[in-house]
């Protein structure tokens, strides 16, 4: 039996391949990537602990983002050496490799790049936060997390979008939620003509004044703001804390609500697009 183990274990350490003063055996190729794997699924556990902990700890989400991005990239990269080590494999046997990823990465890789390092200065830098809400040309979406090559955000009809990390530092966009929460929206009024329009303004005043999310400083503003075609057009501006464009339109709605049902009770008109037709008495009939 001792000598089928010599056996086995001589086979064992037989030399597979086998460069300058480098060999790497049978047992190496068997070993090392089960304690790879397993090196793998530690550093994945660790990391979801790792996030557990300080989210309990009441923790920022940004904090936590970077923390632990930083700890999963240490532990890759010690778990590769190590692994290198264990075969006796040194780094000068890379130096070839690396000269041609460099050389590939200087053409072809410029983007991923750019967009790794944009990631990380996003994350170090903070001018964009999880949670935060963001306007981007047209639309506006919520930041739901920050990536080494890109960021996921949810738009306000629920769709997710990734977008290039590179393209949020190039980019002209508006973060509604830089500094706080804070954030005025408006609501416009049209009264008919005839209409008493302090009154109108009162009114329009006290449905901003009784909705439960309106801040009472900055307290809420009405302008009386044109002579309109078909209307006196008054300005409602409130101040909330918002983080989302749903938000606002749902604030927005309530208080039309209210307006609404404060100007029936007053027997306040809200105007609607009508036009004044003139018709000349004189009629010329011409015959043929």
């Amino acid at each position: 039996m001792v000598n089928y183990m010599n056996i086995n274990t001589d086979f064992l350490q037989t030399t597979v391949i086998e460069f300058g003063d480098t060999s790497i055996s049978l047992a190496d190729l068997i070993y090392i990537p089960i304690l790879l794997l397993a090196g793998i699924l530690f550093i994945r556990w660790s990391t979801k602990f790792i996030r557990k902990v300080m989210d309990k700890q009441g923790l920022n989400p940004n904090s936590i983002q970077v923390i632990s991005r930083a700890y999963l990239i240490i532990a890759l990269s010690v778990l590769v050496i190590s692994a290198l080590d264990l075969m006796n494999v040194p780094l000068t046997a890379f130096a070839f490799i690396s000269g041609a990823v460099a050389i590939g990465v200087g053409f072809g890789a410029q983007n991923i790049i750019n967009n790794f390092i944009s990631g990380w200065i996003l994350m170090w830098e903070r001018p964009i936060r999880i949670g935060d809400f963001l306007e981007i040309g047209d639309t506006k979406r919520t930041v739901e997390s920050i990536n080494t090559r890109s960021t996921q955000f949810r738009r306000v009809d629920g769709v997710h979008m990734l977008i290039p990390n590179s393209y949020l530092l190039e980019n002209i966009l508006v973060n509604w939620t830089l500094v706080d929460r804070l954030t005025r929206t408006t609501v416009r009024v049209g009264i008919a003509y005839g209409s008493p329009v302090r009154k109108a303004a009162e009114l329009i005043e006290l449905a901003a004044q009784e909705h439960p999310d309106v801040l009472k400083d900055p307290e809420p503003a009405v302008l009386f703001e044109d002579f309109g075609d078909s209307a006196l057009i008054f300005d409602l501006h409130v101040w909330v804390h918002a983080s989302a464009e749903r938000s606002l339109r749902k604030i927005r709605s309530d208080i039309r609500y209210k307006i609404d049902d404060l100007f029936h009770e007053n027997d306040i008109v809200i105007a609607f697009p009508q036009r004044d037709i003139h018709v000349d008495g004189e009629v010329v009939i011409k015959k043929a």
